[in-house]
């Protein structure tokens, strides 16, 4: 794997990790192709443009200088496909397909980067790319080739007469000297006519598009590593701390069946109660962290529980048939049990509502009361940790809650997470 991300990061690099790298091949490369792809642009912009003006009095000329923008949009896909030889990740500016762009050319406005970068290519880059591989392939090759090339004939190199094989080993040295600036040459101009490229082609706001992809990705992969984490310590609490504590109220069961009455059996009867209410707080805390009934039956049996352990009575009225991504359910359930935790507490309600249901491939979960409202997610960072983990992947999380009440929570996410 390159230590390199593209040619120009290479050329900047160190020269004897750059020289044995495929960097300057792959430059060359790009370069070479430079040339026969900018005689066909021209050939074809030529035809294109020349036959659509001699005719434009007729119909078929003005399709013909209709069709330029799609002839531009064929050329920029190929040049984005070329680019990945110096810029490998030019592939990730989010572009439209090649398809889609020719299904939908007659709709779409001219792009002039584009059109404008048809004709340097036709015009400018083949004719230096050209010129500057003459001189970087040949110049390098007859030097080193000078000790053969002088038992032939006489050769002159840029007014250089060498006529004898001793004037020739000079001449090879200067080509191996000659071959190191080639490919800082072919290299650097490969470089920055890519760069010229993805400026025209791929502008900044393509590429700030793919920024917050990636961002949007890395966000739900946070998510995603949270969780885990989530897992393995409600698997460590369960496996770990739970069963000591259950080893300590089994001893101290057995200890109260061994004493006599008295003041010590008083003390281990109260440590025996402490136990057991530390268990049950851990087996709580337990289920918080990661309810096993959210992972074997779905998020339709979580909220249920959640609403039969609620304080204050809930009506559920639920439609979600199926699984849904673990993400989503995840979000969703904690926004419920965040929410009763918040009637319960805070809010002075008689009773609650939760409504679910999946609509167009997003997911609507909506939890109401009847209390004094008054809510806000600034003030405190449990809602706002859900709005944080609801806005990871792609969903809004909307609170109302005036003076007085209700208190309406609506959290809505597509059911397809990236």
């Amino acid at each position: 794997m390159s230590p390199h991300p593209d040619a120009w990061s290479a050329v900047r690099g160190r020269p004897g990790r750059f020289l044995v790298s495929a960097w300057p091949w792959r430059a060359l490369a790009y370069l070479a192709s430079t040339v026969p792809l900018g005689l066909v642009v021209l050939l074809a912009l030529g035809l294109v443009v020349g036959l659509g003006l001699l005719t434009a009095v007729f119909v078929v000329g003005l399709v013909l200088l209709a069709s330029v923008p799609l002839v531009t949009t064929v050329i920029a896909e190929l040049e984005r496909a070329r680019l990945r030889l110096v810029v490998p990740q030019a592939a990730e500016t989010a572009q439209p397909r090649l398809r889609e762009r020719l299904q939908t050319w007659r709709t779409l406005p001219m792009s002039w980067s584009e059109t404008g970068y048809a004709v340097l290519l036709g015009t400018a880059f083949w004719v230096v790319d050209g010129v500057v591989l003459i001189v970087a392939v040949t110049m390098p090759v007859v030097l080193l080739l000078a000790p053969l090339l002088v038992q032939v004939d006489v050769m002159e190199v840029a007014g250089w007469r060498i006529d004898s094989t001793a004037e020739a080993w000079p001449a090879l040295l200067l080509g191996v000297v000659a071959l190191v600036g080639s490919a800082y040459l072919v290299t650097g101009l490969a470089a920055g006519q890519a760069a010229l490229t993805r400026l025209l082609l791929d502008p900044p706001e393509a590429r700030l598009v793919a920024a917050v992809d990636r961002l949007r990705r890395s966000r739900a992969g946070l998510v995603d590593a949270f969780e885990t984490e989530r897992r393995r310590i409600e698997r460590d609490l369960h496996d770990g701390a739970q069963q000591r504590l259950v080893a300590l109220t089994m001893t101290l069961g057995q200890a109260e069946l061994e004493l006599a009455p008295g003041p010590a059996l008083d003390l281990v009867t109260k440590a025996h109660t402490l136990a057991e209410d530390a268990l049950e707080d851990l087996r709580a805390t337990v289920r918080g962290i990661h309810p096993q009934v959210l992972t074997d039956h779905g998020l339709a049996a979580a909220i249920h529980e959640l609403a039969d352990r609620s304080a204050v009575p809930v009506d559920s009225r639920l439609h979600l048939d199926g699984r849904l991504p673990a993400p989503v359910e995840t979000a969703a359930y904690f926004l419920v049990s965040e929410a009763l935790t918040n009637i319960a507490r805070h809010s002075g309600a008689s009773s609650a509502q939760i409504h679910a249901w999946v609509a167009d491939s997003t997911l609507t979960v909506t939890v109401v009361d009847d209390g004094d409202g008054g809510a806000d997610p600034a003030r405190g960072t449990g809602l706002a940790g859900l709005a944080a983990r609801v806005d990871a992947i792609d969903g809004t999380l909307d609170v109302t809650s005036p003076p007085g009440g209700p208190t309406h929570v609506r959290m809505t996410c597509p059911t397809a997470v990236r």
